[in-house]
């Protein structure tokens, strides 16, 4: 079941929403402006209000190394999404034909590294990309290649997953409730933009954990509480 939040004016759309009976949402699928990544399994109502939302052009079902947590393995922007090397070769060709049967100019390009929670990884949108201090410089520069912008290593929080612990778009965004002033700092200073304290989920950290986000809307575990909601509202509007 999904409800919707109320809005006004040009505000950005909040939509809360579980998948499986779990609010957990950001595990499972993967967003930019353009497609939505998601498993199987998900009803077709829910689905149409995704799409509805985060105004995307198409919304692929499908696993990813045989496993629905889509979500935790993929990061990227609008021009790519980069997804890790224990993806099918199957699975690369099945979201390519997808993109290109709904004429989208989005890639998708698999990351050599060792790593493959890009998800937790990498916090990206259409200006830089914060990647986690664990990467390589070779590897720092195939992710500057694929997604066409300036990799920058860094932590947040006293980790090296930056994606796990923020979410952003081209307009806002929210971190980890513990963050530091430097660590707002480091966001706004490598992807331009302000984002906001918060939790998901009824005082979840991780907000990465319950988000699914680009620059049209916003959708959100069905745990969140109003304050919350509130809370990430203002983020991603850019405070």
């Amino acid at each position: 079941m999904e409800e919707r939040e109320a809005r006004s004016g040009e505000l950005m759309e909040i939509v809360k929403m579980s998948f499986f009976g779990n609010p957990n949402i950001g595990v499972y699928a993967y967003a930019n402006d353009e497609i939505l990544v998601l498993p199987s399994g998900i009803g077709r109502d829910d689905i149409e209000e995704l799409v509805d939302t985060l105004k995307v052009d198409a919304a692929i079902e499908t696993k990813l190394a045989g496993t629905i947590l889509i979500g935790v393995l993929v990061a990227g922007n609008n021009r790519a999404v980069l997804l890790p090397h224990i993806v099918f070769d199957e699975d690369v060709e099945y979201l390519k034909k997808q993109a290109r049967e709904n004429g989208l100019d989005v890639d998708f390009i698999v990351l050599e590294s060792k790593y493959t929670a890009l998800g937790n990884l990498l916090l990206c949108n259409n200006r830089r990309c914060l990647v986690s201090r664990l990467f390589s410089d070779k590897e720092v520069k195939e992710i500057e290649k694929a997604l066409g912008v300036e990799a920058v290593r860094g932590g947040l929080v006293n980790m090296d997953l930056p994606g796990s612990v923020a979410v952003v778009t081209d307009r806002g965004g929210i971190i980890h409730p513990d963050a530091s002033e430097d660590d707002i700092k480091t966001v706004k200073g490598v992807l331009g933009v302000t984002v906001e304290r918060a939790t998901v989920n009824a005082g979840v950290v991780y907000v990465k954990s319950g988000v699914i986000a680009n620059n049209n809307g916003v959708v959100i575990g069905g745990n969140t509480t109003g304050p919350e909601v509130l809370r990430i509202k203002r983020g991603f509007e850019g405070g």
